[in-house]
């Protein structure tokens, strides 16, 4: 007997393209319709359909510095606090700007970064 869990892990990294070409082989191959299909087959089509059509929402983010304002002081020390870096890694990145600060930070954080970077006087991006 086919291992029933192995077959639906597969299925489940299926694109929509290839989850239709799969259903139009099965009607061919066991002479059944869709609709006949479609009873235990919509949840899961739907489910896969929206996670393409709709972008996830992004959880890490770039933090970009892109100008450090009149208050570059204060622009320095936050830059300082947010990496852990030493007062000569954090000025040369507030002089390199527009500059990346830091890298994969979780959605939360980086909201926080952004808004304690602005308080500062720069100009920042997340991405």
């Amino acid at each position: 007997m086919a291992d029933i869990a192995k077959i639906v892990e597969e299925i489940k990294t299926l694109t929509l393209v290839e989850a239709s070409e799969l259903v139009k082989k099965l009607e061919e191959e066991f002479g059944v319709s869709a609709a006949a299909m479609a009873v235990s087959a919509a949840p899961a089509a739907a489910g896969a359909a929206a996670a393409e059509e709709a972008p996830a929402a992004k959880s890490e983010f770039e933090i970009m510095l892109k100008d450090a304002g009149s208050n570059k002081i204060a622009v320095i020390k936050v830059v300082k606090e947010i990496t852990g870096l030493g007062l000569g890694e954090a000025k040369a990145i507030v002089d390199g700007a527009p500059k990346s600060i830091k890298d994969k930070v979780p959605a939360e954080e980086a909201k926080k970064f952004e808004a304690q970077l602005k308080e500062a006087g720069a100009t920042v991006e997340l991405k």
